[in-house]
């Protein structure tokens, strides 16, 4: 009979392990577990590195878009205290309107680079985990078998 920790027989235990014997259920190598789920815990920490890293590199560059936003705004309200005449006043609005979209389309194009970037580590650290469970799988297969899949 199976005992536990405390000393006290287990029938229930023992009737489970009577019935792998009996069905012939292959035995688990727990170290290969384990090492299955350890490689599975790296590719989560180095997948969520690489999320936090993109994140990072997200809000530096708005931190940086933010910034010159705000210098250009403050050198645009410096510019008004002595305005020419009306038509200065629009043409400075107009500049300021057309280069504000200019570099707002270019920083949405360098945040979408990044994004996509650390999105696309993220996704190649999983796609090579699978990979390898996929290989592993079909080497267990194999040698069970004794043919190539």
């Amino acid at each position: 009979m199976t005992k536990k920790n405390d000393g006290t027989d287990n029938p229930f235990m023992d009737m489970f392990e009577n019935f792998g014997r009996n069905m012939n259920m292959p035995t688990v190598d727990i170290e290969k577990l384990m090492e299955h789920h350890r490689k599975n815990l790296e590719a989560l920490e180095k997948s969520t590195r690489s999320f936090a890293s993109g994140t990072t590199s997200v809000m530096e560059k708005q931190r940086e878009i933010l910034e010159r936003g705000l210098q250009q705004i403050s050198e645009i309200a410096q510019s008004y205290k002595t305005p020419e005449g009306v038509q200065d006043v629009l043409s400075k609005q107009v500049e300021f309107a057309r280069e504000s979209f200019e570099k707002a389309l270019k920083d949405t194009g360098e945040l979408a680079g990044i994004v996509k970037e650390s999105g696309g580590d993220t996704v190649n650290i999983w796609r090579e985990r699978v990979e390898e469970i996929v290989a592993d799988v079909r080497a267990a297969v194999e040698k069970q078998t004794g043919r190539k899949s």
